[in-house]
């Protein structure tokens, strides 16, 4: 009696321990829309058909999420999700969220109601944007140019200086409009810095270094320089250098956008 009364006590604690860390790794997933599924190893890359009318250029968003955005039956992230959009994905704005109710992972939003895929739910809109994502190995120029065919407003420049020997290059896209978190990203996925390297918060020290943990082989500097003040991020630098080169990859805020650009010192 004492052996079947133990292993019923045992199998109720195991159901138990189960139950509470499924529990606490759906509240994780929750609280970032972005991180769709653990055993996803592989990011869905597709880009967007970006063939949109200037007419109804605001009735769409692209999904600006390295791993994809959820999709969700009601305006919270807590209900069920009906679908996973893409990094890319375009997405028909219904009903727009203006104010900001949530944050997640520093990002300040609401929860848009979106149609995608012939179906109707509500995603986090700190992950949308009116700019679509720059494709895999797309140069800045390129990219730039690609925008301005929609967004007259954006603004591409190149500069030289230097000296023969150590030649200096600098180019710069400015993004009307755009906040940090999609700045970020755009430079992430521009410059190709470590996907390890999360959106800053915008709170916390006023001058903080982030070392990356795995350089790529060759490089000898990798990391993420943040500067905040008291109203939240001032400069947002990835820095990066290797024996032929030094390079600074910048993102600040210009006015109403966001300003990226690279400097490269050839050594």
């Amino acid at each position: 009696m004492k052996k079947v009364v133990f292993a019923l006590a045992t199998l109720v604690l195991t159901t138990v321990f189960i139950s509470c860390k499924n529990e606490a790794e759906s509240s994780a997933l929750q609280e970032n829309p972005e991180q769709e599924s653990t055993d996803n190893t592989t990011q869905d890359l597709a880009i967007a058909d970006v063939n949109t009318d200037a007419s109804d250029r605001g009735n769409f968003l692209y999904v600006t999420a390295p791993s994809g955005l959820s999709l969700r039956e009601f305006g919270n992230l807590q209900s069920n999700k009906l679908a996973r959009m893409p990094y890319g994905t375009k997405v028909k704005v219904v009903n727009a969220e203006d104010k900001h109710t949530m944050t997640v992972a520093g990002i300040k939003g609401g929860m848009n109601e979106v149609e995608f895929n012939h179906k109707k739910g509500f995603a986090f809109n700190g992950y949308l944007s009116r700019y679509f994502p720059p494709e895999l190995n797309i140069t800045v120029k390129g990219y730039a140019a690609e925008l301005q065919e929609y967004f007259p407003e954006v603004n591409y420049s190149e500069e030289t200086g230097g000296t023969a020997s150590n030649p200096v290059n600098t180019e710069s896209i400015v993004l009307p409009g755009a906040q940090w978190h999609e700045a970020f990203f755009m430079a992430q996925r521009l410059f190709d810095f470590p996907k390890e390297f999360d959106f800053p918060n915008p709170k916390g020290k006023n001058s903080e270094t982030i070392f990356d943990g795995k350089p790529k082989k060759g490089v000898w500097t990798s990391q993420l320089e943040i500067k905040r003040n008291d109203e939240g991020l001032e400069n947002i630098s990835y820095v990066y250098s290797s024996k032929q080169f030094d390079a600074k990859v910048a993102i600040e805020q210009v006015g109403d956008g966001m300003k990226i650009s690279r400097t490269e010192t050839i050594k």
